[in-house]
């Protein structure tokens, strides 16, 4: 489904990525981990379309996506959910979730079709619906994020560490939140830091390190923590704020 290739990238003279290669295959969860300043989620900016690489191409089903601004990707049925939480604080949860299908806006039975659905997988959503958006706890806003993207109807789902700041029960819910996200039949591509997290849900994991891939394996029960410390932890400084 996915298919980044030769990735150079970085911020100004700076290089953060150094030819790094990644696949998703249809149907596939992937994880990417990898300390702070790894590149990260420099990768994901680029998979987006929120950083243009220096060279290497992105490919999305086999259409070349590497120059595509990153408002036509949605459309395309690439959506990033991004780290933090983010959300439109001012507005309802329901305002935040029709902003994710804006541009489907004129497929209105779709799109309340599409909410249900996500009403369905998330209930607390829906028990909330008329809140603000800022007024929701952290795991919330993450439900809300991801939700929300769900409305564009994705294909590829690039979620960038969702599970970040939240408490371990929390943790656990996001986790088979993402895992029942491939009843849908998406594609998805996890960051991670949480080790443990992308050990249960994920089908391979890639370690990134000093902007390239240091360690693959696939996940069959057979990886241990112990054998990816050493290719986790890594220096330098954080790219990623």
């Amino acid at each position: 489904m996915l298919a980044v290739e030769g990735i150079e990238a970085g911020y100004g003279r700076t290089r953060i990525l150094h030819g790094l290669s990644i696949d998703v295959p249809k149907g596939g969860l992937i994880a990417l981990l990898g300390g702070n300043g790894t590149g990260k989620s420099t990768c994901l900016k680029v998979i987006a379309g929120l950083l243009t690489p220096g060279a290497g191409r992105v490919t999305l089903d086999g259409e070349d996506i590497t120059t595509l601004p990153a408002e036509d990707r949605p459309g395309r049925g690439l959506c990033l959910v991004p780290q933090g939480k983010e959300v439109f604080g001012a507005m309802s949860v329901e305002e935040n979730l029709m902003m994710g299908g804006f541009h489907r806006r004129r497929d209105k039975a779709d799109l309340a079709e599409d909410l249900e659905g996500v009403y369905t997988r998330f209930p607390r959503l829906k028990e909330r619906r008329r809140v603000s958006a800022g007024m929701l706890s952290g795991g919330e806003r993450q439900m809300l994020s991801i939700g929300r993207a769900l409305m564009s109807r994705p294909r590829m789902l690039l979620l960038d560490e969702p599970s970040a700041a939240l408490a371990p029960k929390v943790v656990e819910e996001i986790a088979e939140a993402i895992l029942g996200l491939r009843e849908l039949g998406l594609s998805l591509l996890l960051v991670e830091q949480n080790v443990g997290m992308a050990l249960e849900i994920a089908d391979h994991l890639h370690v990134i390190r000093g902007g390239r891939i240091a360690f693959s394996r696939v996940v069959d029960g057979g990886v241990a923590p112990d054998e990816l410390r050493s290719f986790y932890l890594s220096g330098g400084h954080d790219d990623e704020s």
